[in-house]
């Protein structure tokens, strides 16, 4: 206690709560996408996320950064990152209740909607770990269409036993990727890294990565020029006798935000690669794991989300001025409730998005994830930066220090709309699937129209989309518009779910800001027009 005074009207600390059960748009749901078996885990991940010990090692692991080292005191080649104890202590957790493969391991309708929740409920905490499990969640289609090497790997893919260590006979596995080079960036075609075949399915890999995510990793899906044309390899960091294969980290990215978990720049020194696919065939082999791994990116951007708007309506709760809490302040009202709305329909479209990748996916089911996982990772990535940057600003000056996680999360955000496709990258995609693929946007089209009838501001705002989406594809440049057309498509999918599924306050006061285009907002948070509930969507908070 400071001898000048008492400290008064600072909220109390965010912990030892239940983050599942106080998220209500994330329990709805999980329960509208025949989710709710899981209802017991999440609980106790709510639980565990949400203590105080949880949030510490998070905070640890955050402030402590990654530390490279390539060589031992006796000038061995080692290229070992060492993590915080506490990063490992969140990793183990995550793995432990299956955030990474349960929905591989135990397929079942709903499956990748509990395993989404898990997800989300981790990476709400702590951003930077979900690199890895995401990636290794993304690694399991493609290691098995190889039925040998799904034999080696996949038992270790689905373990939920986690060790950091770099020892061999590990009961589990972490996968990482390594497609990006210094000259050719999104375009993978122009990489120069090379594969000399060796024999027995191995290949020899020469060459570089620019971006390597989680390089501590026990293998990595990694794309090589082999004879062939650009093909896809598991390179692991030991080889089968326990001796380190020919993997260099030559440094690590000092990133503005994701500061927990490590990215570098890695060699391949005659590194040992097993073929995964036919020779040339690469992209193509991989392309379902960058799929599954942009899914993971709106996971995650919805996550943080909901951290962001978790901490303002906290802090606005407890935090009193003019005689009145700051939340019952009719200014702030508002911006917690639009903060909130944005949360819900990140969390709404997210998992749809994941039931879709069930194991029981129609052929329907499977068209509108391939134009609707593009939409949503364009849309609700690009959305995440600013929505943080809101809510850090209810915190007032606490906000911008250290000491409170929003900081962290205004610097996190915007990695999800870089990684697995910048935002060109995931707009030219979606006029790729619009053009060769017809069939994804009758499926989206399809999903849209069930809340037909059920609000006008929709319907209208559907109409004008498919003219939209008609006009750009009939132009001379569609490049130039395709930003325009995957907003239109993203707010009339959040829509279509959000009156279909969500209170009506929420999916009112939704299509009443987000579809009319009513003057004075400028796109920023907190103006939203006369009649909707704000009250109502606040509480949801």
């Amino acid at each position: 206690m400071s001898p000048t005074h008492k400290v008064t009207n600072q909220p109390p600390p965010r912990v030892d709560l239940d983050e599942y059960a106080t998220n209500p748009a994330l329990v709805d749901g999980v329960r509208q996408h025949g989710a709710d078996w899981a209802r017991a885990g999440l609980h106790a991940t709510g639980w565990r996320v949400g203590s105080a010990a949880f949030q510490d090692d998070a905070a640890r692991a955050q402030r402590h950064e990654p530390e490279l080292a390539t060589h031992d005191r006796y000038g061995n080649r080692v290229d070992e990152v060492d993590y915080d104890p506490g990063y490992h202590r969140v990793l183990a957790a995550a793995v432990a209740d299956g955030a990474h493969t349960a929905a591989w391991a135990a397929p079942r309708p709903g499956a990748n909607v509990a395993r989404a929740a898990t997800f989300m409920l981790y990476a709400q905490v702590e951003p930077g770990h979900a690199c890895p499990v995401s990636m290794t969640h993304s690694a399991v289609p493609v290691v098995r269409q190889d039925p040998l090497l799904a034999r080696e790997w996949l038992p270790r893919l689905l373990s939920t036993r986690y060790d950091g260590r770099l020892v061999p006979g590990k009961p589990g596995a972490l996968f990482g990727m390594a497609m990006t080079e210094k000259q050719g960036g999104s375009d993978v075609r122009a990489n120069t890294t090379t594969a000399v075949p060796a024999g027995d399915g191995r290949y020899a890999l020469t060459g570089h990565k620019w971006f390597c995510s989680a390089p501590m990793s026990d293998a990595f899906l990694v794309l090589a020029q082999a004879p062939g044309g650009p093909s896809c390899f598991l390179v692991p960091r030991l080889l089968d006798g326990g001796e380190r294969n020919g993997v260099r980290i030559q440094r690590l990215k000092d990133k503005l935000g994701n500061r927990s978990n490590a990215s570098g720049e890695v060699e391949y020194d005659q590194a040992v690669g097993r073929i995964v696919g036919e020779e040339g065939r690469g992209v193509r082999t991989i392309i379902e794991m960058v799929a599954r791994t942009r899914l993971d990116c709106v996971l995650g951007t919805a996550a943080g989300m909901r951290q962001a708007t978790a901490e303002a309506a906290w802090h606005t709760r407890h935090r009193h001025a003019f005689g009145a809490a700051l939340v019952d302040q009719p200014a702030m009202t508002a911006v917690v409730a639009d903060l909130q709305l944005e949360t819900e329909a990140a969390t709404a479209l997210a998992l749809r998005l994941a039931r879709a990748h069930d194991e029981d996916a129609s052929d329907a089911e499977r068209a509108l994830r391939r134009l609707a996982t593009a939409v949503g990772k364009y849309w609700v990535c690009k959305r995440g930066p600013g929505h943080a940057a809101e809510a850090l600003e209810c915190l007032g000056g606490n906000g911008y220090t250290e000491d409170f996680p929003l900081a962290m999360r205004y610097r996190e955000q915007p990695v999800t709309a870089v990684w697995e496709g910048s935002g060109n990258v995931i707009a030219l995609d979606v006029l790729r699937a619009l053009t060769r693929e017809p069939a994804t946007l009758d499926a989206f089209d399809a999903e849209v129209t069930l809340a037909t009838g059920a609000d006008s501001r929709l319907d209208a705002h559907w109409r004008a989309t498919r003219r939209l989406v008609r006009e750009v594809l009939a132009s001379e440049s569609p490049q130039a518009r395709a930003r325009q057309v995957v907003a239109a498509l993203a707010l009339a999918l959040q829509a279509s779910l959000l009156v279909r599924t969500a209170p009506p306050a929420v999916a009112d006061a939704f299509t009443a800001s987000r579809l009319t285009g009513e003057p004075g907002s400028g796109g920023l948070y907190g103006a939203l027009p006369a009649g909707v509930d704000l009250k109502a969507v606040a509480a949801r908070a």
